[in-house]
């Protein structure tokens, strides 16, 4: 049998002390009926900053991990127009749910399953959005690193550890912990494509093809690497990385003196395309760029936590 457990606490510095039942828990036995403890929903000031954070449009299709009452997928389709489900081990939640979508008139665009998170495909997701235990989350995190590059994930209270989030905002929830008030941490990570390994393409420069190498050591969203041209290894500059979207820049010897390269393009499983361009004072060129990958690396971070459980956990 499963044991299934959710941590409301205001003082959330316990979370790493503390065994997983605590006061404010909502924790059930799998199959069971009823919780043992009331539950508890994410603050609405909560969900409606999570969603602005996230930038939720009329394009986005959203899934809730542990949807409760059903106020997150709500809110998105009736005040940003996106489509979505959410998912939750509790029939209860799931038909007050069901009710609040009727009441706001959204029935069209949203969905309450009762299903564990764990055994939901999460592929259609452009934002995922949860309130999880820390381990839970860590227990996602390879999952989530699987998904489409620039699907945007948005966790209340709990981070991912050393997968650093791209934005983390505290605020103020008057509504928490049963209207007594709080604090509220808002983490945000944009799904970032898998780029490590090393990289080959050639360009015209000059009138003749000139090869280039880049190697690239990637963990989370964070990239580093060097260049290879010339038989000299460069460190790239300017390195970012935001879902499929990828931008670096060197300098390089061109026709006797310094050329400044600037790369930016999409990528698409083992294939970067998009543009580059050449400046200096014996150069001034732009180019279609597209690079292969010849050798791949993992993505550091994404493998699973050595020796964990998995632990089925609603909202």
């Amino acid at each position: 049998m499963q044991y299934v457990t959710k941590i409301f606490r205001a003082a959330r510095g316990l979370a790493r002390a503390t065994a997983l039942v605590v006061p404010g828990v909502f924790a059930t036995w799998a199959g069971a009926a009823e919780p043992r403890v009331p539950y508890v929903p994410t603050p609405q000031e909560v969900v409606e900053r999570m969603l602005q954070i996230a930038k939720v449009t009329s394009k986005d299709y959203l899934i809730d991990l542990g949807s409760g009452d059903g106020r997150i997928v709500v809110t998105a389709a009736k005040q940003h127009g996106a489509r979505g489900f959410g998912v939750d081990l509790n029939p209860e939640r799931i038909r007050e749910a069901n009710e609040n979508a009727k009441r706001a008139g959204v029935l069209d665009k949203v969905a309450f399953y009762q299903r564990d998170l764990f055994e939901t495909d999460l592929s259609e997701a452009t934002v995922i959005t949860m309130y999880l235990l820390p381990r839970v989350n860590l227990e996602l995190r390879p999952r989530l690193l699987d998904l489409k590059p620039g699907t945007r994930i948005v966790s209340h209270d709990f981070s991912m550890e050393d997968w650093k989030p791209d934005v983390h905002v505290q605020m103020d929830a008057k509504e928490k912990y049963g209207g007594s008030g709080g604090n509220s941490d808002i983490y945000f990570w944009v799904i970032p494509a898998k780029v490590g390994g090393t990289w080959q393409w050639e360009m015209p420069v000059s009138g003749k093809r000139r090869p280039y190498q880049v190697v690239l050591t990637q963990k989370f969203q964070a990239v580093s690497g060097t260049v290879k041209t010339d038989g000299r290894d460069v460190p790239l500059q300017n390195l970012r990385l935001r879902g499929d979207q990828i931008s670096f820049s060197f300098t390089a010897a061109v026709n006797g003196g310094p050329a400044k390269h600037e790369f930016s393009g999409k990528v698409e499983g083992e294939a970067i395309s998009g543009t580059a361009r050449l400046s200096g004072g014996r150069i001034q060129a732009q180019f279609d760029w597209s690079a292969r990958r010849t050798v791949k690396a993992a993505l550091i971070g994404a493998e699973p936590l050595a020796g964990s459980a998995v632990l089925h956990v609603p909202h």
